[in-house]
């Protein structure tokens, strides 16, 4: 693995140690780890956990989780367990494809379920001739994979969370289906003047509820980026830095 370095989540409250190079967790596992609905003694898996942002950061924010990763990078693996030791916390990361999870997590349900899957269709670009960069952008499972793993190891009731590029939304709601109830599909905009790159869907399983597209968030004050230093809304900065919940519920 390349260089490792150890970065700031949450206004300080987390040091998590990943790669220089190639995938880098950046706000997005923060923005998805503010969206689940965990209360204190509920349980959580995390599909492609990597080095464990997602989870640490939904773990800082609530007290008392059961949590699980699954992640099938060795060398990810192994820095998100230390990643859970620098900072002081417990959980469980097995080292797994999603595609063939072993029977210590297939036996279980979760009440809740969150991903943060490869982002681009390798069917609609070109590889990135850095395998690991390639494998963490493009993946080589089908979204309809996450999305119905996801599903069986989500509890009746429980919540289902994931984060994707918006040209993605309706296929992936497609694949949702009727499996999935009381969808909520959050737009995530950069600026008022750029339209949504990213969407934030969540449901619950055995739920009727009806569908609803929410306003979307915005990430940055203004029309355009006009001087160094970060330009978050308040709202952003609030989850970023603050470790607030981002609520999809209305």
């Amino acid at each position: 693995m390349s260089k490792i370095v150890a970065d700031a989540f949450l206004g300080g409250r987390l040091r998590i140690r990943q790669p220089a190079t190639g995938y880098r967790a950046g706000s997005d596992p923060v923005f998805l780890a503010a969206s689940v609905p965990a209360s204190p003694g509920n349980s959580v898996l995390e599909l492609g956990t990597g080095a464990g942002t997602a989870l640490l950061c939904l773990m800082a924010r609530v007290q008392g989780l059961a949590v699980t990763g699954i992640e099938r990078n060795p060398g990810h693996v192994c820095l998100a367990r230390e990643n859970l030791s620098l900072n002081h916390l417990n959980g469980t990361i097995v080292e797994a494809d999603i595609a063939c999870m072993p029977k210590s997590v297939t036996s279980r349900r979760f009440d809740h379920v969150m991903f943060n899957p490869p982002y681009f269709d390798r069917r609609a670009g070109s590889a990135s001739p850095k395998p690991e960069r390639e494998a963490s952008r493009s993946g080589e499972m089908e979204i309809e994979t996450w999305i119905d793993a996801g599903l069986r190891r989500t509890k009746p009731g429980g919540t289902l969370t994931f984060i994707q590029r918006i040209e993605r939304l309706p296929r992936m709601l497609a694949d949702v289906g009727t499996r999935l109830g009381s969808v909520r599909v959050l737009p995530m905009q950069p600026r008022r003047s750029r339209p949504a790159k990213l969407f934030i869907l969540q449901g619950r399983t055995g739920s009727k509820g009806a569908f609803r597209l929410l306003p979307p968030i915005m990430l940055h004050e203004g029309d355009r980026h006009l001087s160094d230093g970060d330009d978050y809304t308040e709202a952003a900065n609030a989850i970023l830095r603050d470790a607030a919940a981002l609520t999809l519920d209305g």
